[in-house]
């Protein structure tokens, strides 16, 4: 389990790089909003806060969920969980 702060939750920050060919930028938005996700301005485009710290498992069937919920976007996805 990765380090968190005192008084902290666990977060998975999300990349997003979309693709040309596939869906606008602004369904994707739509779809990871949908999912609980937030998001933000600078390194990271969008963040999901954890209410408790998690593992790997959980971490991995959340990631399962996104990749499954932009299906045929195009979209490229870069996660990180700390």
């Amino acid at each position: 389990m990765s380090y968190c702060p005192l008084g902290e939750s666990m977060k998975t920050y999300v990349e997003v790089f979309v693709n040309a060919d596939g869906g606008k930028a602004s369904v994707i938005t739509e779809r990871l909003l949908e999912m609980g996700l937030t998001s933000a301005i600078g390194e990271h485009d969008f963040v999901y806060r954890w209410k408790d710290d998690v593992v790997l498992a959980e971490v991995l069937r959340f990631v399962d969920q996104v990749q499954s919920k932009l299906k045929g976007t195009g979209a490229i996805l870069k996660f990180r969980t700390i």
